[in-house]
């Protein structure tokens, strides 16, 4: 199938589609170009990029689910499945920054196709090995395999950022990433199903459903995506992003929005088994949820992209992160008490407000490096895409250290309080950090977002 690309009215040179999928002379912030088809066609490369990155999300989130299915006939203990959450996290964190690579060097639509293929590695194999007399080393490397559905992300966002222009960029990365979002509540929804459908004694079918699922968002990806040739003139602007120091600071508040969310996604219904043992005895019972939040923070993110378009994103993330240390508080508060009402409360306005800041802090990337390169757009484009690969791999490694303090809050004082008291010292330094590099009045001189 050949990419319908717009005519364009103007001096300037058209549009013109190369065979493969390839599209030259990509300019969205031509709003003539804009106009007359370019808009259709980056919002047709946005619909299936969110498909395929949603099913990469539920691969990815897979041992959230699976590990309520690990009943005493496995024999794991709580700090093990804590490690069976953290080891998917890990890889898929790490596959962030080569996955941003490979849009430049292979096409948007031909990474998301391979990336997408790729799934099927996990969802086989999680599918047939899981049973009572699984060694835990086994479960691991499943675990390490299902971290190929983390690296989609980068290089779904890589790929949308350089389709939109700066003006549409807040919503389109919203809408992107709470598409793909939405994958860890779907995977949750299906372990919900398979447990009251057939029970916990079949972990493998939710592994299983996602066999189809993942061969048909290949199929649509090659059939109705397309690649930018500019993208692959762009390999170095990763090297480049490095050496910016904005590079750090979006890293670490990224990792204080999307590590919180899934973190917290991950670990959530292994927290409620412990934590409130009693009240969640079984697993169906946790399952039941376990969803909400993730479901929530990923409906609620394009509104984070689209307040931030408004009001200015740093301004958006600063009020954000206020409110999650007071989200912690509470959660902390709720535990101490054994209050249960008011920690699901906590917890899922936490959800909430990760969601917000995985939004707005997406949005200040693209306006951070405009307002630097005022002037040179191809610069600002190539560099900001470089920066939200290396802030998603930092952010997703943020999940990891969430998991990694409630085992050790569990193994050293048997309760999660010492990791509640971690995060908010964390969102604490990030509402500093937030004020001190954007928002007060010498920085918003030199940097406006």
């Amino acid at each position: 199938m050949t990419a319908t690309v717009p005519t364009i009215e103007t001096t300037r040179p058209s549009a013109r589609t190369l065979k493969g999928h390839w599209i030259d002379e990509w300019n969205p912030e031509d709003r003539t170009f804009w106009a007359n088809g370019g808009e259709k066609i980056a919002k047709r490369n946005l619909y299936f990029s969110i498909f395929s990155e949603h099913i990469g999300f539920s691969v990815w989130s897979l041992w959230s689910v699976l590990v309520l299915f690990l009943g005493p006939a496995y024999g794991f203990a709580p700090a093990e499945k804590f490690l069976l959450t953290a080891v998917p996290t890990l890889v898929g964190a790490g596959l962030r920054i080569p996955y941003t690579f490979a849009v430049a060097k292979f096409g948007g639509r031909n990474w998301t196709i391979i990336s997408a293929t790729m799934l099927l590695v996990p969802a086989v194999l999680t599918a047939f090995l899981v049973k009572p007399g699984v060694s835990l080393s086994t479960l691991l490397i499943l675990g390490a395999l299902a971290g190929v559905g983390g690296g989609n992300f980068a290089s779904s966002m890589a790929n949308i950022n350089a389709f939109f222009p700066e003006r549409r960029k807040g919503w389109a990365l919203g809408f992107n990433a709470g598409g793909g979002n939405i994958g860890v509540a779907t995977v949750q929804l299906v372990g919900l199903f398979v447990l009251a459908v057939f029970g916990a004694g079949h972990p493998g079918i939710v592994a299983g459903l996602y066999i189809p699922l993942i061969v048909i968002s290949a199929v649509c990806s090659a059939i109705w995506m397309d690649n930018l040739s500019q993208a692959r003139n762009e390999k170095r602007g990763m090297r480049d992003a490095l050496r910016e120091s904005h590079t750090w600071v979006m890293s670490l508040l990224y990792i204080g929005t999307f590590g919180s969310f899934i973190g917290f996604g991950f670990a959530f219904g292994q927290v409620l088994q412990v934590q409130f043992a009693t009240q969640f005895n079984t697993p169906i019972k946790a399952a039941y949820l376990t969803f909400l939040g993730p479901l929530l923070g990923s409906l609620i993110r394009p509104l984070g992209g689209a307040l931030a378009d408004r009001l200015g994103g740093a301004k958006v993330t600063f009020v954000n992160f206020i409110a999650m240390a007071a989200g912690a508080s509470v959660v902390l508060v709720a535990a101490q008490q054994r209050s249960l009402p008011l920690y699901i409360a906590g917890f899922i306005s936490l959800f909430i407000l990760s969601g917000l800041g995985n939004g707005s802090t997406y949005k200040m990337i693209p306006a951070i490096f405009k307002s630097k390169y005022a002037g040179d757009a191809h610069q600002a484009r190539r560099i900001s895409g470089s920066v939200i690969g290396i802030a998603g791999a930092l952010g997703g490694i943020g999940g990891v250290l969430v998991n990694l303090a409630f085992r050790q809050s569990f193994l050293t004082y048997k309760d999660a309080d010492a990791a509640y008291l971690a995060f908010i010292g964390f969102y604490a330094l990030c509402v500093l950090v937030t004020w001190t590099v954007y928002l007060r009045p010498g920085a918003r001189e030199t940097i406006a977002v």
